[in-house]
């Protein structure tokens, strides 16, 4: 069986014209319905660890190699608390070799990080060429949590929707790929995991009391989102909204496109830069 990567029902999930996030069904699982969806999405999922695996390897022997087109992708994780970006991160990637993986997490700005423009700490955690670059929270969070608190001027906040649409053209421009997942739950969902992190001594290390107190900004962030995902997402960085309460669908759907990049990049394996014949010689005398 193959992993669904050209339904049509996940590129629905592409933030296009007359999105609405309200209109997205947190529960639902496009491409999959039936009794056996769940086991049928598992199967699937692992079905092509060994073609993620070898797509980014090639992506990293291009860049070993010094060449000069070694491509790299970058994907942004968003989400409310607890939506399950860093299942995302482990699950999704946990099957590619980590030499060619990055990962950063973009907390609050540091004190010499306010210092400068929102874009300069998220500069610095790039993925260098050959690599995938994974962010779990971004730069988007100058948008959200920030226009949700506000922490920077209703001016600031409207200009950086610019200035990220103008930074991930770049990033494009200079061979860096670009997908933007929203993973979207529900509060019922949020509240459940919540309850799970309280509640079971290995989940407590994930649970942060603070969550609660953004919790109850629920629509603020709602409306946050809905505004940052209509503003930044281009064709050449799409934003994706993934109905995320079952966790086994987000997953496969985020795993899904992320492949389906890789393919449309379709890395080749560099050419030998030594004499075949002449190594072969020289290893037989060695």
């Amino acid at each position: 069986m193959d992993v669904p990567v050209d339904l049509s029902q996940l590129r629905e999930l592409e933030v296009g014209a007359g999105f609405r996030l309200a209109d997205i069904d947190p529960n639902s699982t496009p491409g999959f319905t039936g009794a056996d969806a769940k086991l049928e999405g598992q199967q699937l999922f692992s079905a092509r660890d060994a073609e993620m695996a070898d797509l980014q390897e090639r992506m990293y022997a291009r860049a070993r190699a010094g060449l000069d087109d070694a491509p790299s992708l970058l994907v942004v994780l968003q989400g409310m608390d607890a939506a399950g970006k860093g299942g995302i991160v482990r699950h999704v990637f946990g099957s590619v070799d980590p030499q060619g993986l990055q990962i950063a997490s973009f907390k609050a700005p540091t004190e010499e990080e306010l210092q400068h423009d929102f874009l300069w700490r998220i500069r610095k955690q790039l993925p260098k060429p050959g690599r995938i670059g994974v962010f779990d929270r971004s730069h988007y969070e100058d948008v959200l949590v920030q226009r949700v608190h506000q922490y920077a001027p209703a001016e600031e906040i409207d200009r950086r929707y610019g200035a990220i649409v103008k930074f991930e053209r770049e990033l494009v421009d200079s061979g860096t790929r670009v997908l933007k997942f929203m993973l979207h739950i529900d509060r019922d969902e949020q509240a459940e995991r919540m309850l799970e992190r309280i509640d079971r001594p290995d989940k407590h290390w994930k649970y942060n009391p603070g969550d609660i107190d953004e919790r109850a900004r629920w629509d603020e962030y709602a409306e946050a989102y809905q505004i940052a995902l209509e503003r930044t997402s281009t064709p050449v960085a799409p934003w994706f909204v993934i109905p995320a309460n079952k966790k086994w669908y987000a997953r496969l759907a985020v795993k899904s496109i992320v492949q389906h990049e890789l393919r449309r990049i379709d890395p080749q394996w560099p050419a030998a830069s030594f004499d075949q014949e002449t190594e072969r010689q020289r290893l037989a005398q060695s």
